[in-house]
């Protein structure tokens, strides 16, 4: 069995090579302005309950525009509406840089900075998403969803340690700038795909409410799908260490960007690792059991980040700073390796089990899953820091997530029963 991952849909599909390269960069540079944002924020107000305000601000519009933007890749033409979303995605990154370049000091500029960004990844993402089941052959969907994965773990693990660099060397307008240069390629990934118009006539018509409506009709009847997403919900809502980590970083750790920039990039070297060994997912075909067992897997990684955080100098004080940070690592890292495994499995579920003329919509919930849960994790974990610090909050969340995954799977035996061989919704 091939252990290394499995990259035939590079290999042998340019124009999904060339978005995949357009992502990969693209993604560096925005993971390095999501860090930045973060500790630009943090500056200018020290407080970690206004950094889980950029979870509020980045919500509502992945929320909005998520559901919409699904319904518009289903209606028109997937790779128009993609391209639009990513030019709007470029100018909210110059626009970061602007600020910064000009000494800005306001916190709700950067909020309404976010709003653009996340607005137009909302519907970038359903778009693009929905575009691969008619790129690349339905066998190769396990690959580019791994393909996929290690794109954004990647991103995930070089862009918070140059955002560290950079603002260490040249402050708040470095990261900044190399996102918006770096969201070039994204640009001229998507220019290279070809037209992806709707296969129905019927569908070729203006989305409204009513067609987001029918995608939560259908949601309704796919308790298989339906069920991916609830298992997301409750990992990344519920077990959300990100809003964490720059007090992590450089309170109870002691350190500076570049720490909170290692701790950032942990749990994606975890899904790099991973994904790196991902040949035999091409063969599970108990996905809904791997699910289960692998956002498991998460709430305990982030139960070890509180408990270095805990015993940390800046907690209990029983570990030094180098004990603490190798276990928040470590910790940051198997959340991350568990994720990467659950997430090529839920999208390969939603591609494989839904017709492609409700792929859009399902994409868009999707996103607003995938995307949203996580703001909303940060704006839940930096209200419940108020109330017992930042090491319980990670303990609280990882033990809560992991009862709500137990729960869902003894309600939902039939997912865990999922066969990859004969896909149902």
């Amino acid at each position: 069995m091939p252990l290394l991952m499995d990259v035939t849909p590079l290999r042998e599909n340019a124009a999904y090579r060339r978005l995949w390269i357009g992502l990969m960069l693209a993604g560096i540079g925005s993971a390095a302005s999501n860090v930045t944002i973060g500790l630009q924020v943090f500056d200018l107000t020290g407080s970690t309950a206004s950094v889980g305000l950029v979870g509020l601000f980045a919500f509502v519009p992945v929320v909005g525009f998520g559901l919409y933007g699904g319904a518009l890749a289903d209606h028109h033409d997937r790779r128009t509406v993609a391209l639009i979303a990513q030019i709007v995605i470029w100018v909210g990154s110059i626009a970061a840089a602007l600020q910064a370049w000009l000494g800005n000091t306001e916190v709700v500029v950067l909020y309404a900075i976010v709003v653009v960004l996340n607005a137009g990844f909302a519907v970038l993402a359903p778009a693009r998403a929905a575009i691969y089941p008619r790129l690349v052959p339905a066998h190769q969907l396990p690959a580019v969803n791994a393909l996929h994965v290690l794109v954004m773990t990647g991103s995930l693990t070089i862009g918070p340690l140059i955002a560290g660099v950079l603002v260490d060397w040249w402050g708040f307008k470095g990261a900044y700038t190399a996102d918006a240069l770096l969201t070039v390629a994204a640009v001229v990934g998507v220019l290279g795909l070809p037209p992806f118009p709707p296969q129905r006539t019927s569908d070729r018509r203006v989305p409204g409410l009513s067609s987001v409506v029918e995608g939560f009709r259908f949601l309704a009847l796919a308790p298989n799908v339906r069920m991916t997403f609830l298992v997301d919900i409750a990992a990344m809502v519920l077990a959300q260490p990100r809003v964490l980590l720059p007090a992590a970083g450089s309170v109870f750790l002691g350190g500076g960007a570049r720490t909170v920039g290692l701790l950032y990039a942990a749990s994606a070297v975890g899904g790099i690792v991973t994904m790196a060994f991902s040949g035999p997912l091409g063969r599970i075909n108990a996905q809904g059991k791997a699910i289960v067992v692998t956002v498991l897997g998460w709430g305990v990684g982030v139960v070890g980040l509180g408990v270095a955080l805990l015993l940390s100098p800046g907690g209990a004080g029983l570990w030094s700073s180098s004990a603490a940070l190798v276990v928040a690592v470590v910790g940051l890292a198997f959340s991350g390796a568990c994720d990467s495994v659950s997430a090529v499995f839920r999208t390969t579920i939603l591609q494989s089990a839904a017709p492609d003329e409700m792929r859009g919509r399902l994409q868009g919930v999707f996103i607003v899953v995938v995307a949203g849960g996580p703001r909303l994790g940060d704006l839940l974990g930096g209200g419940v820091t108020i109330l017992i610090g930042e090491a319980w909050t990670a303990i609280a969340g990882g033990l809560a997530c992991v009862v709500a995954v137990v729960l869902l799977a003894l309600w939902q035996r039939g997912f865990v029963r999922y066969d990859a061989r004969e896909p149902t919704p």
